[in-house]
């Protein structure tokens, strides 16, 4: 009965959906107040029945209702009752249920947080929203019903999921990942708001700017958990792939990226207002993508979901429709609302808009990368493979061409500036980037330039950030007013500038110094790696709540002194039978030490063994959590809680656009 019910509340969401994007649409091209005014309520009461749908999928995993198809095809009764819950998201119809509800709480985010926006403004927002929820709660409802019943022959137990899912990365990382994907169609609900009603100005980046942020942060915690899961649950010891899947939420965040400097400009100073819109358009219809991508089966990849081509095929039709209808919108109201304000090259709008151009460029590679492989073979042309040498080849020299411009970006002036500035300005965290680039990378030999480059690009970023803070906290007549001078959003960018400097040293650092040594050993045996002795102790069985091990007890030790005790797990999984690696790591601050088994090798007990040494590896991560809790920070600055007057409600007011 619970799955039944938990359908008719999605049924009742669909048409809630429904009613969202038009009664509001029309109130607010007929200037009907009452029409307007039901689009919050609407919104919320979306929330509830998707939320309430939601509940009756997690009680029918946790209570074992394998009669419930998705049930029994991810979980089993021997699952722990987290993972039970976190089964939810781990296929396709119940991740899809996940997108929903994170699509309406964004959506009540937005009714119950902007009762300061103008009534018609507001309700072209959640129309909009609205209509990406039809979309979506029709996909869910036609094509991926998580509540489909296997009646007659319900199974005694279920298939299990999948042990790779097994872990607590799939706890956080999916909706946190989603929270940034769907976060993206506030933007796009914004954007195609301002377009309908003709109101493209400061006013209208400043409501969408707080909403790009936290789902540009969300999308970056996101896509950090998913490195940092892919680094220790593999087995491998990478965190980036380039895979296809993963490459379908990395595209969405460097537009993002781009769409966060591009607001700041059009709320600054009026500009860039055409381009800020297409971008918005288009970081969603990258998300959309990626939707298509990984639930389409157009992909194989450990990520994806689905292999039905009626899902992909559903997904591509929404998506034409979404980026279609946006274009021509687009191409109809953009030059009616361009921007008629003019900047010197030499100024802080300059630099922003490399930075944007770097940003696009960046995403159009990977994606050309990513679809490549696809086109090819949609024509017939044979099976090419797209990796890591492509894309390290185009996207890493356009990352380390826009590190020196952003080490400029905050210390110039809108509007106009000059070289001469620039100079006095920078001349010292110049000399001294270049004095840390030369003389840093001595410490670890042998001496590689390229980390020689990453330590001057990050120390021109960090030094300048540094020598740029103290100005402006000098610049008050004590210590305390000049911190307290300091606006949330201006901590938030040195934050997230501070982050990127940070991603690459770990990205670099790591690429070159990590020692991968792949060894046959048996108990008792000792193996040195990068100056640490490993000391295979014993093999131990292990049995876990769903699964059984044997377990490889190392001891590490550094001039005889112990380092760490570490324990990697072959482990079997009971319900499935799958064997999976479950790697040991000892974590630093500046060196990882990582075990993992192979297979066994031998009939003396012997074991393939893995060991790895990985210097700065974990900076690549703390970068990410620093730029997202600078977009996370920009969140506390009072003109995004100031409250603004509405709009006159009189009706030739209301009635202006659609």
């Amino acid at each position: 009965m619970i799955p039944e019910v938990g359908h008719f509340a999605l049924i009742i969401a669909l048409c809630i959906a429904l009613i969202q994007v038009t009664v509001p649409l029309w109130g607010a091209w007929r200037g009907n107040l009452a029409a307007m005014s039901l689009a919050p309520r609407l919104a919320l009461g979306q929330l509830l029945f998707v939320g309430f749908s939601f509940a009756c999928l997690a009680l029918s995993f946790l209570q074992d209702d394998f009669s419930v198809q998705v049930v029994a095809n991810n979980s089993n009764s021997l699952l722990p009752p987290i993972y039970k819950f976190s089964a939810l998201w781990g296929n396709h119809e119940g991740s899809l249920l996940l997108w929903v509800l994170i699509l309406s709480l964004w959506s009540s985010a937005v009714a119950l947080c902007s009762r300061q926006l103008p009534l018609p403004v507001l309700a072209r927002v959640l129309a909009v929203m609205g209509g990406v929820a039809v979309g979506f709660l029709s996909f869910s409802l036609f094509t991926s019903n998580p509540f489909a019943r296997l009646l007659p022959g319900t199974p005694a137990d279920g298939s299990d999921l999948n042990p790779l899912l097994q872990d607590p990365g799939l706890i956080i990382h999916p909706p946190l990942l989603y929270m940034g994907y769907v976060g993206f169609s506030v933007a796009f609900a914004f954007a195609i708001a301002a377009l309908l009603g003709g109101r493209l100005d400061a006013s209208w980046a400043r409501w969408s700017r707080p909403w790009t942020n936290v789902a540009w942060a969300f999308l970056s915690l996101g896509i950090m958990l998913g490195s940092w899961w892919a680094y220790y649950e593999l087995g491998w010891g990478g965190w980036w792939f380039w895979d296809p899947v993963e490459n379908a939420s990395f595209m969405p965040w460097l537009a993002g990226t781009a769409l966060v400097h591009s607001l700041a400009v059009t709320e600054k100073r009026g500009l860039f207002k055409s381009w800020t819109v297409l971008l918005a358009i288009f970081a969603f219809s990258l998300s959309l993508l990626g939707t298509f991508l990984v639930r389409s089966g157009v992909l194989t990849s450990v990520h994806a979901f689905a292999t039905d081509p009626e899902r992909g095929l559903f997904i591509l039709i929404f998506l034409a429709i979404v980026v279609g209808g946006s274009l021509v919108l687009y191409a109809l109201r953009a030059p009616a609302v361009s921007s008629r304000v003019s900047f010197q090259w030499v100024s802080r709008e300059s630099l922003l808009l490399v930075n944007n151009v770097v940003f696009l460029v960046a995403t159009l590679t990977v994606l050309f990368g990513t679809l490549f492989p696809l086109i090819v073979d949609a024509l017939g042309l044979g099976k090419v493979s797209v990796g890591p040498p492509y894309f390290n080849a185009v996207f890493v020299p356009l990352m380390a061409l826009l590190a020196p411009f952003m080490g400029l970006g905050p210390v110039s002036r809108w509007k106009q500036d000059s070289t001469a500035r620039w100079r006095t300005q920078l001349w010292g965290a110049a000399l001294a980037a270049v004095i840390c680039g030369v003389t840093l990378p001595l410490l670890q030999a042998p001496y590689n330039i390229w980390v020689a480059l990453a330590v001057l690009l990050a120390a021109w970023l960090a030094v300048g950030l540094g020598r740029d803070l103290w100005l402006r906290v000098r610049s008050g007549n004590t210590l305390a007013a000049g911190l307290r001078r300091l606006t949330p959003s201006y901590l938030g960018m040195l934050l997230a500038h501070l982050g990127f400097a940070a991603c690459i040293l770990g990205v670099v650092v790591t690429s070159q110094y990590t020692v991968e040594h792949d060894l046959k050993m048996r108990p008792g045996d000792m193996r040195a790696v990068a100056g640490y002795e490993f000391h295979f102790d014993e093999l131990a069985p292990v049995r876990g709540p769903n699964f059984v091990a044997d377990e490889a007890r190392f001891t590490v030790t550094r001039d005889g002194r112990e380092v760490a005790r570490l324990a990697p797990q072959k482990r079997r999984y009971l319900a499935s039978g799958q064997v999976m690696t479950e790697a040991a790591i000892d974590p630093g601050l500046f060196r990882d030490l990582f075990v993992a088994m192979g297979e066994p090798v031998g009939a003396e007990g012997a074991w393939a063994i893995r060991l790895h040494y990985k210097p700065m590896v974990r900076w690549m991560w703390l970068g990410a959590i620093l730029m997202a809790l600078g977009a996370f920070t920009t969140l506390f600055d009072r003109r995004y809680r100031r409250q603004r007057r509405a709009l006159p409600a009189a009706p030739e007011v209301l009635a202006r656009g659609v």
